[in-house]
């Protein structure tokens, strides 16, 4: 197959195997490129521009987007483990139910991103660039987000079970259906956050501290007494 043929000639790539390519230097072009039910294990599109790019349930293991322009791409389905999109630029692009199983997200930009439905399982967002990405209905058990910035954000259906939350600053953000069981939380901002829709888990001294100025209902408050020896009459 001659890739460089087919990607400067077509913009809508269909169920082609692409797995193991270097394609960066083939993307090349007028118009955003749409790839669908295609093979990416492992293709190398680091560096490679990608502005308006669709990957429609594309599978994507080990893939590399390191340093790619991905602004306003959109990933739909699809996805797999090891993912790299480290040093990538994402502002605008949005994720839709895609596996992101131990992806690599750090110093990406991310701006205005959205990760809908995802399975981020032992994903690392640490040292990520830019504001207002957000998370629903995703799974972050074990991920690392350490020092990222959630300020203000309404959190829904959101899994941080172990996942390392130190230096997030969550303030004013609304947690609702979201469950931290095990998370770490050292010097984690919590200031006017509402975590009255979190399943905090057990709150020892140490997550109490970290807890300092966050909005907790009263059978939570009643839960953390309760397991300090205190009884809420």
């Amino acid at each position: 197959m001659d890739v460089a043929r087919l990607l400067a000639e077509q913009r809508e790539i269909h169920g082609v195997d692409l797995a193991g390519l270097s394609l960066g230097d083939h993307l090349t072009g007028e118009g955003p490129y749409v790839f669908r039910e295609c093979d990416l294990t492992g293709a190398d599109l680091a560096g490679a521009s990608l502005v308006g790019a669709s990957f429609e349930k594309c599978v994507l293991e080990r893939a590399d987007f390191r340093r790619a322009d991905l602004d306003g791409t959109r990933f739909s389905g699809g996805g797999g483990a090891g993912l790299r999109f480290t040093n990538a630029e994402l502002v605008d692009a949005t994720f839709s139910d895609v596996d992101l199983s131990g992806a690599r997200f750090e110093l990406a930009l991310l701006t205005d991103v959205t990760f809908t439905g995802c399975r981020m399982i032992g994903a690392v967002l640490s040292s990520c660039r830019g504001t207002g990405y957000r998370f629903d209905g995703s799974n972050l058990a074990l991920a690392d987000l350490t020092g990222c910035s959630m300020r203000g954000l309404h959190l829904r259906g959101v899994r941080f079970d172990d996942a390392n939350l130190s230096g997030c600053d969550f303030t004013k953000s609304v947690f609702e259906d979201c469950c931290m069981i095990g998370a770490r939380t050292v010097e984690t901002v919590f200031t006017k956050t509402d975590l009255r829709g979190a399943d905090l888990g057990e709150v020892d001294d140490t997550r109490l501290r970290s807890l300092r100025g966050a909005i907790v209902s009263p059978s939570q408050a009643a839960l953390i007494l309760a397991s300090r020896g205190l009884t809420v009459g």
